[in-house]
This record gives structure tokens, C-alpha cells and sequence, in this order.
């Protein structure tokens, strides 16, 4: 394992996890969303995050945190391992509500530099919710990545499933 993608759906934990794995491999944790995203909610268009995606993954070790499909065709170039956080829908919808509900009370930017700050209007009471993204979206990325992992990838690409924060500590002990 030298360049490892922590995929799962919103609010599953994967920053959380990633940064616990690179820190314990002693690798560089790339947080994809802190390379997308811009100031004032705005974000990198496709070409300059695919090229800046690029840039930080020629390194030789790595865990990238993210899952947008746009960057599957360059991640999967360098990937050796994919890590896939597959905890049920009630647990995950859990910790995305007390993750949205600490960060609007906590009003901590979520991005150095960016000044992003989550609010109780923007995760409980907007369209731009990541709760409602992840009510959205939650199964059609566990059929995603249930494909994914039945596919292509498995004959060239170490794929790990964990189900349960039980089986993410194990992991973490054994990494």
C-alpha cells in the first residue's frame, strides 16, 4: 500500500479515517475537497482540479481522500489501493448530522484558506445541504462501488470494504 483511495459516501468518515491512515503510514493525505474547493463556496473547474489532482499524486506515497467520478480516470492511473467505508445508511446518516450540526455550532473553516464555514441555514435548510446530498446520493454510490469493486479493478487493485468502525480500527491497527 503506497497510494491509497479512501472512497465512501458523504458523512461516512472518510477525512476523518484518511488522515488517520496517512498519519499512521507516515504518508501525505491529500483531502480532495481542500483542492477543489475556493473561497466564497466556489471551485476549481474540471481542468485546473484534475491538473492540480495530477500533480500531488506523482508522489510515491499517498492516501487521497474523495470519491468524484470526474477523477476516477487519473486516480485509477496511480492507485494501488482503494479503502471503501460502507457503513450502513442509519449510522452514516447519524454521523453526518452530528458532523453538520459540529461544524455550523463550531463555525471552524473547513478548508484553510478557503474560508468555507458551514451554517445551521446551509446544512439543515438549503439545497447545497450535505445531508440532503448524502440522503440523495447514499445509494446510488453503494451500487457505484459495489460495480466498482465486482469490476476491472479488482484484478489490479487492492480493494478493501469495511462495513463497521470496528473493522476501520482493525485496519488502522494492521496498517
Amino acid at each position: 500500500m503506497k497510494r491509497i483511495n479512501v472512497i465512501g459516501t458523504s458523512g461516512s468518515g472518510k477525512s476523518h479515517f484518511s488522515r488517520r491512515l496517512a498519519q499512521k503510514l507516515d504518508f501525505p493525505c491529500i483531502e480532495m475537497d481542500a483542492v477543489f474547493w475556493l473561497p466564497n463556496w466556489e471551485h476549481l473547474d474540471t481542468e485546473d482540479f484534475l491538473a492540480k489532482l495530477k500533480s500531488l499524486m506523482e508522489q510515491e506515497t499517498w492516501v487521497l481522500d474523495g470519491n468524484q467520478s470526474k477523477t476516477n480516470a487519473l486516480k485509477w492511473q496511480y492507485v494501488d489501493t482503494i479503502v471503501w467505508l460502507d457503513y450502513g445508511f442509519f449510522h452514516t446518516f447519524k454521523q453526518i448530522l452530528i458532523r453538520s450540526f459540529k461544524r455550523s455550532w463550531s463555525k471552524q473553516e473547513n478548508w484553510e484558506g478557503t474560508g468555507n464555514i458551514e451554517s445551521f441555514r446551509r446544512n439543515f435548510f438549503s439545497s447545497e445541504s450535505v445531508i440532503l446530498w448524502m440522503l440523495q446520493n447514499y445509494w446510488k454510490t453503494k451500487r457505484k462501488y459495489t460495480k466498482l469493486f465486482a469490476g476491472e479493478l479488482s484484478n489490479s487493485v487492492r480493494l478493501v470494504r469495511i462495513k463497521s468502525p470496528k473493522q476501520a480500527e482493525l485496519f488502522l491497527a494492521n496498517a
